[in-house]
């Protein structure tokens, strides 16, 4: 959770590897400087990192439905969704 409440969830897929050409992880195309970087983030920091990781993907050509829409707004703590 960040300092304000909200719970972004990492962009960590579960294949964690780095890159040994781009230095990049190969799941979630984020930096080793991003991955240490994302628990300790405020939601400011984590938003930031999510679009470099938007902007990395589409230039990869790994983008999915999800890049092309608004992020939805992130969920606070101890709410509980509508349906």
């Amino acid at each position: 959770m960040s300092d304000d409440g909200t719970v972004i969830p990492s962009p960590c897929i579960g294949v964690c590897r780095l890159d040994p050409e781009t230095g990049l992880c190969a799941g979630c195309l984020r930096t080793p400087d991003e991955i240490a970087a994302w628990p300790a983030a405020d939601t400011a920091g984590r938003m930031a990192i999510l679009t470099v990781l938007k902007a990395r993907r589409r230039a990869a050509g790994r983008t999915s439905a999800a890049d092309s829409r608004p992020r939805r707004r992130a969920v606070r703590s101890g709410s509980v969704p509508k349906d």
